[in-house]
This record gives structure tokens, C-alpha cells and sequence, in this order.
């Protein structure tokens, strides 16, 4: 992933497993993220389901990049050495989170899928639609009939002045302010989006 790039991430739990059996492990999995990856990503979305989790963010800018991983002269920086590190830092978050699942529920092995699936998002219509469907994801799914009664999607933190780590205000205004974000929601989600059958 490219640095000043908006993504929509997805991956799914290896075979027929879920990724979060109970609710702390929905809370531990947001404490992973903020640890390993807000450092190297803005979030703008994110909706986890028990077998799978989507995320909307973009990388963060070169230089933020460079300070935080400590690169202090050019011999160490090349095309690709910002891409390495940032997907370690994905990298991090998934075996920490596996290794305490495993530890937990006294199993072994890989949780995740191998390869994360990413979609880049290039304006502004394509992220409303990608946050859209993150949050509609649980009623998708018909886990619930509406999309605020989902507990671990980033919905309702857009509903809130409450201090968050998802880019809220950045959201907000490209959705053009709260009235239109929740407008917005409450029409169908696109159906012809690829990402609706995972």
C-alpha cells in the first residue's frame, strides 16, 4: 500500500472460523488496530463482523512515515522500503491479535486469510459508497435490521462527539456534514458492489 493512498481493506477468518467468538474480542482487536496500524493510517470506517472485517484509511503522507519508522537517511529509504513496513505493521496486527486468540481458546494456527484484499478508493463518490457499505455490512448480513444497532461498526461514532480514533470530522465533511452522512445511510446499500458477498 502506497503512502497518501485510501484503501478499503477486507479479510476473513481462515476457513469456517470466526475471528471474534465474544465481545472483548472485538474490543481487543480495535486495541490491536489503534496499536500497529493508527501510527501508519488515518480511519476513516471500519465494521467487524464475526468472520471477517472491513476498514476504510489511507496510508499516511512519506514523511509521517519516515518519523515513525526512524528512517534517518536516504541509504535506508527507497520505493520499497515505506511499503514493507507499512504492510508489517498489517502484518503485526494480525499475529498479535492470533497469537492471543489462540492463547485464549486454546487453539493453533492461522486465523486470517494469507492475503488481505485491498481496493483503492480515488474520489470522493467511491468513499461514501465504500463507507456506506462498511457500515451497512451487519444488516447485510442480517445480523440486524439497522444499521446503529450494530455495536462494532464505527457508525454510531459519527453520531457522537465523543473523542474517537476514526477521522470523524474528515468524514463528515466529505459526506457534506452529519444531516447528509445519515441521509445517506439510510438509502439501500449498492448492491453491485463486489464486496457484498464476503
Amino acid at each position: 500500500m502506497l503512502p497518501a493512498n485510501t484503501y478499503h481493506l477486507f479479510n476473513h477468518a481462515n476457513g469456517w472460523e470466526n475471528l471474534f467468538a465474544e465481545p472483548k474480542n472485538y474490543n481487543f482487536f480495535l486495541e490491536r488496530l489503534s496499536l500497529h496500524v493508527l501510527p501508519v493510517a488515518h480511519v476513516y470506517a471500519y465494521c467487524l463482523m464475526p468472520n471477517h472485517f472491513h476498514l476504510l484509511l489511507k496510508i499516511r503522507e512519506e514523511a509521517a512515515l519516515i518519523k515513525h519508522f526512524r528512517i534517518k537517511n536516504e541509504e535506508e529509504l527507497n520505493e520499497n522500503v515505506l511499503i514493507k513496513k507499512v504492510s508489517k505493521s498489517f502484518s503485526n496486527l494480525f499475529n498479535s491479535y492470533t497469537q492471543a486468540f489462540n492463547k485464549m481458546y486454546k487453539r493453533k494456527g492461522s486465523l486470517f486469510m494469507p492475503n488481505m484484499k485491498r481496493e483503492e478508493i480515488n474520489n470522493d463518490g467511491s468513499f461514501c459508497k465504500v463507507v456506506h457499505y462498511i457500515h451497512a455490512n451487519p444488516v447485510h448480513h442480517k445480523f440486524v435490521k439497522e444499521i446503529d444497532k450494530w455495536a462494532y461498526s464505527s457508525y454510531t461514532t459519527f453520531l457522537s462527539k465523543a473523542p474517537t480514533k476514526v477521522e470523524r470530522d474528515y468524514v463528515l465533511q466529505v459526506f457534506g456534514g452529519l444531516d447528509w452522512f445519515i441521509k445517506y445511510h439510510q438509502q439501500p446499500v449498492e448492491v453491485k458492489n463486489k464486496w457484498l458477498d464476503s
